[in-house]
């Protein structure tokens, strides 16, 4: 009996993670200049914001938003704007604080980029256009980078 409660508590304490949802959030898509734009020698210059969210939304299940917006211009002209909120819900159990910062702020969203990649080219095929064709992540440098940031804010404002 005791074997079992032993047994039980470290299953309890183990740590778990799974995915249960991926999802769609929110998705648009605007050519301001069409359809001029498609008479306009195509030579794009790609601007590309990246950024995450994350909310506990109830026990033990979080939603991570990973948002990627792109801004295509060729010359001074805007060819279009794609932007896509892609998101995920994530079981997680069992982590100390360190390693589900790193989950949800890392790990989480290396795991929304392919669908958040898809939707934006599907989007932006749809509009006329050619696919961005978005090159992977390095979500745990970008992690790292804002570990740093956050750090050196917290050191700057100590010594004021």
């Amino acid at each position: 009996m005791s074997e079992e409660n032993n047994q039980a508590a470290a299953e309890q304490q183990a740590p778990q993670f799974s995915l249960q949802r991926v999802y769609v959030k929110d998705l648009s898509f605007e050519a301001p200049k069409s359809p001029e734009i498609f008479r306009a020698a195509w030579e794009p210059a790609v601007g590309l914001e990246l950024n995450t969210s994350q909310s506990n939304i109830g026990d033990d299940f979080y939603e991570v938003v990973l948002t990627l917006t792109a801004t295509v211009k060729t010359g001074e002209e805007v060819a279009f704007i794609a932007e896509v909120q892609q998101a995920g819900i994530f079981l997680i159990q069992g982590l100390e604080e360190a390693a589900m910062s790193h989950t949800l702020g890392s790990f989480c969203p290396s795991i929304l980029f392919p669908y958040a990649r898809e939707a934006l080219d599907s989007v932006v095929i749809k509009g006329s256009f050619p696919a961005l064709m978005l090159a992977p992540v390095n979500f745990d440098a970008l992690y790292a980078q804002e570990l740093e940031r956050m750090q050196a804010q917290q050191t700057s404002s100590e010594l004021q």
